[in-house]
């Protein structure tokens, strides 16, 4: 019962400091608008044409493969470090993962993700 109660205690004081904190931003925030401060920042210069530009998706999914392949290989690091002294049952976990990782490799070629034009 004692740790709920220091659980209770703790969410109630971290929702009050978070209230308190967004109080804060708006206390303090600078009131005084003119059309400079309401331009996009660009180093100084004038900015010039529209913001909104046309984007490629293919970018976009190029960026997302390499996320999640890049992420995936970060989780196998470990694994690599301290292979040794990891039984039977992880090293078939570390094969499955890869097995899955390729599955989705696979996933993206065919679905010509990875084609440039």
């Amino acid at each position: 019962m004692k740790e709920l109660t220091c659980l209770a205690i703790f969410f109630l004081i971290s929702t009050i400091l978070a209230i308190l904190m967004i109080v804060a931003g708006f206390i303090c925030q600078y009131k005084k608008h003119s059309e400079i401060k309401n331009t996009t920042y660009e180093c100084g210069i004038i900015p010039f044409g529209d913001a909104k530009i046309k984007f490629d998706i293919k970018y976009f999914n190029y960026a997302i493969a390499f996320l999640i392949f890049d992420i995936e290989t970060i989780f196998l690091y470990p694994f690599a470090v301290s292979m040794n002294s990891l039984g039977l049952f992880a090293i078939i976990e570390a094969f499955v993962f890869v097995i899955i990782l390729l599955f989705g490799l696979f996933f993206i070629i065919n679905k010509k993700i990875l084609r440039w034009m």
